[in-house]
């Protein structure tokens, strides 16, 4: 077996430009596939879902926030803003998680951080749902 003579650079090419065969470049240029990080991610983007879901649930509450309304003087703009950043913030926050994720995975880099940050992410929407909705009522 015979090895193949190389192939000439293109002119005005620098001589180093020719490494090998056409798809050793290619081929050690990718990064390795990480199982445990897909499985894992994965597994926490499940999780992130849930959690999502559970968050958009509480936020139907806060609509209940109005109900000492009849004899005090609320600010409804505020109780709205947070029962809508309740119900929609969760999803939003989710969404951008699993953009991320994806990205990540498919450029073969460790992911499994994005589900925990999109984790606290939802949380902390939760927590300004919360504290708009409360800032509303006296």
């Amino acid at each position: 077996m015979t090895t193949p003579a190389p192939e000439p650079t293109a002119p005005g090419a620098p001589p180093s430009a020719y490494q090998g065969a056409p798809g050793d470049a290619v081929e050690s240029a990718r990064r390795p596939l990480r199982v445990w990080d897909i499985v894992l991610t994965i597994v926490l983007l499940v999780a992130d879902v849930a959690l999502a879901a559970v968050a958009s649930f509480m936020g139907v509450f806060l609509a209940m926030a109005s109900d000492p309304c009849g004899a005090r003087d609320c600010n409804f703009d505020l109780i709205t803003a947070g029962f809508f950043v309740g119900t929609i913030g969760p999803w939003v926050a989710l969404t951008l998680t699993l953009a991320a994720a994806i990205v990540l995975l498919v450029l073969r880099r460790i992911a499994f951080w994005v589900p925990l940050a999109g984790a606290a992410l939802i949380v902390l929407v939760m927590v300004a749902a919360f504290g708009l909705a409360g800032a509303g009522v006296p």
